[in-house]
């Protein structure tokens, strides 16, 4: 009967603990860090529980949004059901709506870039979540939806167009003007979660990687829900998403 012990090889117990202890804080502190309501992670989500005019979420990004294209990626869950408009997603500077996401009144999903907008015929969403993903290229003025990894047809929308920085980026509500001015009757009642957002469009495989909460697909680079600052005001709840 052999035993070997970490004396016997001539490596002491003392270091050993050290060693490891050292890995796991340089593993820590490969890990995102997050501040404001609680430091969300993929397993909070956040819960708009009643319709207001001034329960929101400030999110600050990772940097700018600066942008001649975007992937938007987010999952939803809302029960809202009827002739009403749903506010999923805004980014406003002063003087214009810069980047908004929709559930139009007619049931259809929408995004506008600093005006008209572009529309698409998507299965409605519903008390089951789901993954929500938006894309779009100034060069090519290509525009997409993604529900679930799937791709809708592609729209041609504001080619050569530029999404511009120095503004704010709010869940819940429509910012009417820079941060204020909302409308109860937009505003979003339901769980929102995973929200992140790249300078660039991915791959049909990266979104599909995504959905499937696929560890592989790289950082987000201008919004990362694992990293960006979230402030909260009125009545929304963070809670753990057991899944």
């Amino acid at each position: 009967q052999a035993v070997c012990g970490l004396e016997t090889i001539g490596v002491h117990k003392d270091d050993v603990q050290g060693k490891m202890l050292m890995l796991a804080v340089f593993l820590l502190g490969l890990l995102p860090m997050t501040s404001g309501f609680g430091g969300l992670d993929l397993d909070k989500v956040l819960l708009f529980p009643t319709q207001t005019n001034y329960s929101y979420v400030k999110i600050t990004p990772v940097k700018p949004l600066s942008l001649t294209a975007f992937t938007l990626c987010m999952r939803v869950a809302t029960e809202l059901q009827g002739k009403r408009e749903v506010i999923l997603f805004a980014y406003r500077t002063p003087y214009f709506d810069e980047l908004n996401v929709w559930i139009e009144s007619d049931g259809r999903i929408s995004f506008y870039l600093s005006g008209d907008g572009v529309f698409f015929n998507l299965p409605p969403l519903s008390t089951f979540r789901t993954h929500l993903c938006f894309t779009w290229s100034s060069s090519t003025g290509l525009a997409a939806a993604w529900v679930n990894g799937q791709r809708s047809i592609y729209r041609i929308y504001r080619k050569g167009h530029t999404i511009r920085p120095n503004g704010i980026v709010v869940l819940g509500q429509d910012p009417d003007s820079f941060l204020g001015d909302f409308d109860a009757e937009q505003s979003f009642v339901g769980e929102i979660t995973d929200v992140n957002l790249w300078d660039e469009v991915l791959t049909a495989k990266d979104i599909k990687g995504l959905y499937s909460h696929n560890t592989l697909v790289y950082m987000p680079n201008v919004i990362h829900w694992r990293g960006a600052e979230f402030d909260k005001y009125g009545i929304v709840e963070e809670v753990k998403d057991y899944i």
